[in-house]
């Protein structure tokens, strides 16, 4: 045997044409990436005109001065730079150098501020709970389940407005539910009983897309992880805690997420129903249902509400991702990186 090793010859191609080199994995990504920009880049812009335009408008009105009568000269005056004095006539409730006098709408934001929680935290924890059992439902096979699907969905499918008017004529001194109940209850004009009335609207209303968002999660669960908590033993509550809960969590935080935000800027039931307040005083005004009042009055002074209105709910959906999302995002991370490799 020799020293030197004998190289063999290329197998030839058989086709008689040679191989394309593959491409780069890296190379596809990023010309999908590209796509994705070319796709998405006029939506963006369009988003940033519409909503952009209209946000920084506001900040700007907010520092400026309503047109109004002087009550020193009784002289119309056109405002002008007004730095933070809109701002302290909410947060302070201040109306001048003295405090808003009751009836006021200065003195009623921190009313407004609390209702608006109150509403936003009862109404998301009962759809969440009432949407995860219909979720469940929804998710089983059974004879019927389009049908039931179906029905579930139509109260989302009803404009707010015709829900916001079907309930008041419920709730109404001369309605079905006096007449059911045996009594004559005044549901508008009683604080607690007009919150509850709008509690039941809003739930009945909005329970329905938590209960569709839940299901698009559910419906990722495979029913080999069901089998296999079967044969481990686990009994239905277990594998609830267990499986369920824990693997819908990504779909159930984002259902959650829409709700809060959608309910902090709750406005058109509470304005439909009870007409801003009603016979009920401050117990149903929100922040939105405040800005359209101050509107009517004043223009720039509903800048600095509907601003203050925007900081707050930034401020709830960036803890709300941050901290209680940080988790779900890590999780679909870790997957897609399992995945690559």
């Amino acid at each position: 045997m020799s020293a030197a090793t004998e190289i063999p010859a290329a197998v030839p191609n058989p086709t008689g044409t040679e191989p394309k080199p593959q491409r780069r994995k890296g190379g596809l990504n990023a010309e999908h990436g590209r796509w994705a920009v070319y796709l998405i880049g006029p939506t963006i812009v369009l988003l940033a005109v519409v909503i952009g335009y209209p946000v920084v408008s506001a900040v700007i009105q907010s520092f400026q001065l309503d047109q109004g009568l002087d009550k020193a000269t009784g002289l119309f005056v056109e405002g002008g730079f007004a730095g933070v004095t809109n701002y302290v006539h909410w947060l302070g409730q201040r109306c001048g150098d003295v405090a808003c006098p009751p009836g006021n709408l200065g003195s009623q934001f921190w009313v407004a501020f609390g209702n608006t929680f109150f509403f936003t935290i009862v109404t998301v924890v009962l759809e969440t709970v009432i949407g995860l059992w219909m979720a469940i439902i929804m998710n089983r096979n059974f004879r019927g389940r389009a049908l039931v699907r179906a029905a579930i969905l139509v109260p989302w499918a009803i404009p707010t407005a015709v829900t916001a008017k079907l309930w008041y004529f419920i709730f109404d001194a001369n309605g079905v539910l006096n007449h059911v109940i045996g009594h004559q209850v005044l549901w508008f004009s009683d604080e607690w009983a007009s919150r509850f009335a709008i509690v039941i609207a809003d739930t009945w209303k909005t329970t329905p897309f938590m209960a569709l968002l839940i299901l698009a999660g559910l419906q990722l669960i495979p029913e080999d992880v069901y089998e296999a908590g079967k044969m481990d033993g686990a009994s239905t509550l277990q594998r609830f805690f267990l499986i369920t809960l824990p693997l819908v969590r990504p779909a159930l935080m984002v259902a959650i997420l829409f709700r809060v935000l959608d309910a902090l800027r709750i406005y058109d039931l509470i304005a439909i129903m009870t007409g801003g307040g009603g016979g009920s005083g401050n117990a149903t005004v929100s922040l939105s249902v405040l800005v359209v009042d101050q509107i009517r009055q004043g223009f720039n002074a509903a800048s600095a509400l509907s601003t203050i209105t925007f900081l707050i709910v930034f401020i709830v959906a960036f803890v709300f991702v941050r901290f209680l999302g940080a988790n779900v995002v890590q999780t679909q991370a870790a997957q897609q990186k399992g995945e690559l490799k």
